[in-house]
């Protein structure tokens, strides 16, 4: 088969075969669209998620699947925290804890925004990353104020890398204290990055950065660290 005759981005994905194309023939405008199809099992997330792959739509779309070059990752070191998130860290306004209202975080991100329509964490975007919580892949970081929840985030591990999903914030600065207090915690432990996954001015703010796609996926071939993740019994 000529290169000109190699099938092309997006992909159709089979419902019986979790595998995924080369992420590499990910198509350059919409920049990362791999592949079309398939479902939100728990295999087929994982295998995607070890590749570098993750699944962003539209509740009117199908399942899209995308793997973006270059991308955006936020080593727990680099993160950058102004005097005003700084003074916020001081005040001790919040209480964080890590894995003890994944649902609730799940279901806030997934709330109305300012000046958007809409949500890409459908209900069954949801469900879905519920049961990679129970499995023990995806975990939140949540930001309480007495009783309330004001803030959090959520992501799935694979092997040293955090891979962001979404957060929210009810409250000023929650979602960043979820962010330095998670940063802080994954350095701790032997984390290398936070995927951040496509750019955006505020998470360059805060010392996200872009790296080439292939550097990003040599990152997730790194074994999980021995600490486990926090908040877990020991």
């Amino acid at each position: 088969m000529t290169r000109s005759e190699q099938p092309s981005a997006p992909f159709f994905l089979h419902a019986q075969d979790t595998s995924f194309p080369d992420p590499a023939l990910a198509l350059h405008d919409p920049n990362g669209l791999l592949a079309i199809g398939g479902d939100l099992s728990p295999q087929r997330l994982l295998a995607a998620y070890r590749l570098g792959i993750f699944p962003w739509f539209s509740h009117d779309q199908p399942i899209l699947w995308w793997a973006p070059d270059p991308r955006v990752v936020l080593y727990p070191g680099h993160l950058r925290i102004n005097r005003s998130l700084h003074k916020t860290l001081n005040k001790g306004l919040y209480r964080i804890t890590f894995d003890q209202a994944f649902a609730r975080v799940v279901s806030e991100c997934a709330g109305p925004r300012r000046g958007a329509e809409g949500t890409w964490i459908t209900p069954e975007m949801q469900r879905a990353y519920q049961r990679l919580h129970a499995l023990g892949h995806a975990h939140s970081v949540e930001v309480w104020q007495g009783d309330e929840l004001v803030g959090g985030l959520y992501g799935v591990t694979v092997g040293a890398v955090f891979c962001g999903e979404s957060m929210f914030s009810h409250q000023s600065d929650a979602s960043k204290v979820a962010l330095v207090t998670l940063a802080g915690e994954l350095q701790s432990r032997g984390y290398l990055a936070i995927d951040c996954q496509m750019y955006t001015h505020h998470l360059a703010t805060l010392g996200a950065e872009e790296i080439p796609r292939a550097r990003f996926m040599a990152l997730l071939q790194h074994p999980a660290p021995a600490m486990p993740w926090p908040g877990t019994p020991a």
